[in-house]
């Protein structure tokens, strides 16, 4: 049930809004992109990097409901934003982990509830930060259809990785001392041990946030268009 919100046409096949919804006893807000064609469609939980709901994030948010998806951008800030990496980082370990899971459930559920979604295609994609909590979305969520990770955190715990019932796409950069390839290489292989479903791929030439144009030195063109055509023909196939 929408809780407050209003409603603007962002592009010729899509529309955007603002829209309020509970999270246990709070409402929290986040931005909501839907095709323009009736009927129920499949839906995402968008979530962002450690910079916040800032445009960028609400921009994948468009291009993927162009894609035919009501996708929901949640904001685990509460409204704070920064292009400044030190204030991200106090952003982000300020985060309390149990209420950003509790506003990423309370996200599908929200979805789940809408009369244009269909409740059995909900998925998630996340970058940076937001795809370690896409990850454990798939983790806390057995109802998730299908999860999308860039460059974010995995989980090592064989109970976590038994727990994942949705399909999963990982896009890691070669380079990324974070997540380095041996982190990516051992989930991969405790996934298929654990009869999961998972394609990862790991670039060359590539660190972290190579998808982000705002990340003037990291970014790679060509291989943040092979990760989102990656993206797009996953979804097609879990969620379409």
């Amino acid at each position: 049930m929408i809780l407050g919100g209003s409603c603007a046409l962002a592009k010729e096949r899509v529309n955007t809004r603002t829209v309020h919804y509970r999270s246990g006893s709070e409402v929290v807000s986040g931005f909501l992109v839907t095709p323009a064609g009736s009927g129920k469609h499949p839906a995402l939980v968008v979530i962002h990097e450690w910079w916040g709901l800032n445009d960028w994030v609400k921009e994948q948010a468009e291009k993927l409901g162009e894609q035919g998806y009501a996708a929901l951008a949640v904001d685990l800030y509460r409204g704070e934003a920064t292009s400044d990496p030190s204030v991200a980082h106090q952003l982000a370990r300020g985060l309390p982990h149990d209420r950003a899971l509790r506003d990423l459930e309370a996200a599908f559920h929200y979805l789940a509830s809408r009369p244009d979604v269909d409740s059995n295609k909900i998925g998630s994609i996340g970058w940076c930060m937001g795809g370690g909590y896409s990850m454990e979305l798939a983790i806390h969520e057995p109802k998730l259809a299908a999860c999308v990770v860039n460059y974010g955190a995995l989980p090592t715990d064989p109970e976590d990785i038994n727990r994942i019932q949705a399909p999963v796409l990982g896009n890691f950069g070669a380079e990324d001392r974070g997540i380095p390839p041996t982190a990516v290489s051992n989930f991969e292989k405790a996934m298929v041990s654990a009869h999961k479903k998972v394609n990862v791929k790991i670039y060359s030439g590539a660190g972290h946030a190579f998808e982000n144009p705002n990340n003037k030195a990291g970014y790679r063109p060509q291989a943040a268009r092979d990760a989102w055509n990656r993206t797009v023909a996953f979804l097609a196939e879990t969620l379409k």
